[in-house]
């Protein structure tokens, strides 16, 4: 058992370290404050070739898996869970392509990610269908002109970088979408210019500003035989379970962050003749919030390490939920303990604390909330898929 970092990955985690120090905590604030795409981070992203981490070599991409994916995720969200967010979006859109998608497919989609010449969103949940995949309401009829292709109607709601989306992947119910049969679901690639898309809503966050969170409507659009991804339920499902690493990289990255300004600042805050930090108090609160990280960093890299070699179905779910539930829960839990150590101050947007306490409770949410994270370990307990004897 090895738990070092191979070299490789190592001098990755070395550069985009560089980069979020250099370029990203200085941008941080701004970015949240204006709620503007940080174009600017994108081309540095680009730049440094971190937009195809996850992608294959023979794609375009650096083929650093999900694990490299994770570690550039750390680094980046240490200063900002939007940049996190960016980084995260080049695989969400692009997982089911990779697991399920034609070759023609994945050699006409997946360079322009990696390349940074195409950017793409993963639309799933709809207004009544967020938790409740299988309640979807979006319908795909069969094209009466078209053999084997489709007309998509429907909307898709809380869509991350649905307004810079050049195309989507869309989860749509074939033939009746009162139907709760997981059979009856099925992916499809769709171009952002195709007729009848229409983005008509952007959301307003509480946090994570500066990637729109839009509305995402399809009216009758057409889509060719060439752009039908198929799957079913269990695709959208294998790929939220090889997603779950990289969620909590988020969580990890910010719960770092704002552990590590909070430190500094009550190291040289004065209060009763001694530093905030010599209170054994605090000291207490720093150790158990530093050893909740660690233990959401084994969690989530032995995620990422099982996702690359393709454990990510039914059996696995359990060791992946664990880690999303445990990294974003501490990067909430973090982020809290930051904005009391600081205090006053703490509360104040002179400080990124309070930019930490907003961004974090968007990950307990995302991809599966943190209920839906307990549902599925405690149902692998229950089947013995997680079982110590």
């Amino acid at each position: 058992m090895d738990f070092e970092l191979s070299e490789e990955l190592r001098g990755l985690q070395e550069t985009v370290r560089r980069l979020a120090q250099d370029k990203i905590k200085p941008r941080a604030r701004e970015i949240d404050t204006t709620s503007e795409y940080p174009q600017d981070i994108f081309d540095e992203f680009k730049k440094a070739d971190l937009l195809g981490l996850c992608i294959p070599e023979e794609y375009g991409g650096s083929g650093a898996g999900i694990m490299g994916l994770a570690l550039a995720i750390e680094e980046v969200t240490k200063y900002s869970n939007v940049l996190g967010l960016m980084l995260l979006l080049t695989r969400l859109p692009t997982g089911p392509i990779m697991i399920a998608g034609t070759e023609e497919q994945k050699q006409r989609y997946l360079p322009g990610i990696a390349n940074g010449t195409r950017r793409s969103a993963f639309c799933l949940s709809e207004p009544g269908a967020g938790s409740d995949v299988a309640g979807m309401q979006t319908r795909a009829a069969e094209d009466p002109d078209v053999k084997d292709g489709y007309i998509l109607n429907g909307t898709k709601c809380w869509i991350s970088g649905g307004m810079q989306a050049d195309w989507f992947i869309v989860f749509a119910k074939l033939g009746d979408p009162t139907s709760r049969l997981h059979s009856d679901i099925c992916g499809f690639i769709v171009d952002g210019d195709t007729p009848g898309v229409s983005r008509p809503r952007v959301d307003k966050k509480m946090g994570v500003k500066g990637i729109d969170t839009a509305e995402i409507h399809f009216d009758n659009v057409k889509v060719a035989p060439n752009n039908v991804l198929g799957g079913s339920f269990s695709l959208i499902m294998q790929s939220l379970n090889a997603m779950r690493p990289i969620v909590a990289a988020r969580g990890i990255g910010l719960a770092e962050g704002a552990l590590m300004y909070a430190t500094e600042y009550v190291k040289n805050r004065p209060a009763f003749g001694k530093t905030i930090a010599e209170f054994q108090g605090i000291q207490w609160e720093i150790a158990k919030c530093a050893t909740e990280i660690e233990a959401a960093r084994l969690l989530t890299y032995r995620a990422a390490w099982l996702a690359d070699q393709g454990k990510f179905s039914k059996e696995y779910v359990p060791m992946l939920s664990m880690c999303k539930y445990y990294a974003s829960e501490v990067a909430v839990k973090a982020s809290g303990l930051a904005v009391q150590m600081l205090g006053a101050a703490g509360y104040m947007e002179e400080h990124p604390t309070e930019l930490y306490y907003r961004d974090a409770r968007q990950l307990t949410i995302v991809e599966g909330t943190s209920q839906v994270q307990l549902g599925l370990i405690g149902k692998g307990v229950l089947g013995h898929d997680l079982w110590w004897d």
